[in-house]
């Protein structure tokens, strides 16, 4: 599937409501943990930023992805990781994408 949203212009979030994704597979068959691609593009941004949405509850999965696992500085990784949280009895995850700094988003080159 594909969606557009745009995030809050005062506080800066976003929100979005999906079916949580399965394994698929990726190059020569190979299981990707489940995750969502994002592509993020905003003002003084020239080129649109691709990065992943990983599931936190899918650890087992996430340890052996092909593509969390080309990211070298291990201590970065979560930055692409969603955490679950209960609202209203209901999980949903949270991802919080920094374009810069301290925490700063792991962003994909392709």
């Amino acid at each position: 599937g594909w969606g557009r949203i745009i995030s809050d212009f005062d506080t800066g979030l976003y929100a979005f409501d999906t079916v949580k994704p399965g394994i698929v597979p990726g190059r020569n068959g190979r299981p990707m943990a489940p995750h969502l691609n994002l592509w993020i593009v905003a003002r003084g941004i020239n080129i649109g930023l691709s990065t992943r949405l990983y599931i936190d509850d899918e650890a087992e999965a996430n340890a052996t992805d092909p593509v969390l696992n080309l990211i070298e500085q291990v201590d970065r990784r979560p930055t692409i990781i969603a955490k679950r949280e209960m609202q209203d009895g209901k999980p949903v995850y949270r991802l919080d994408i920094r374009l810069q700094g301290e925490g700063e988003t792991v962003f994909l080159d392709i």
